[in-house]
């Protein structure tokens, strides 16, 4: 059975990078994308950046762009989130996803698009 697993979360000071991974398991198919969502407290789940692994292109969020990048290693069957100049509002618990539906080639926007999810990993981003 395909599985995501996320790891590499932790604490940090504004500033700060920290790198998650998505070990991605039991795929016996390509995955068209990846993507890595966020939800902190209270809020509802937002999307970050994703990667369409054909192309190796990337799309990101306009409130993180600049700051985090979106990578995959095909060896490992691993995709990063490589998060630089950390802010308190960046606080969160932070998903990877696969299976969408539909196009791959846009920003992720809508959580339900996603079909497989891993279990989160904590981002806590202190000021």
């Amino acid at each position: 059975q395909a599985q995501l697993i996320e790891s590499g979360g932790g604490s940090v000071q504004a500033g700060g990078s920290l790198t998650l991974s998505c070990a991605a398991s039991g795929y016996t198919n390509s995955r068209d994308c990846v993507a890595w969502f966020r939800q902190a407290p209270g809020k509802e789940r937002e999307g970050v950046g994703s990667i369409y692994v054909r192309t190796g292109r990337t799309y990101y969020d306009d409130s993180v762009k600049g700051r985090f990048t979106v990578s995959l290693d095909n060896a490992k069957n691993t995709v990063y989130l490589q998060m630089n100049s950390l802010q308190p509002e960046d606080t969160a618990v932070y998903y990877c996803a696969a299976d969408k539906v539909g196009v791959c080639t846009e920003v992720p926007h809508n959580p339900s698009d996603w079909l497989k999810w891993g279990q989160g990993t904590q981002v806590t981003v202190s000021s």
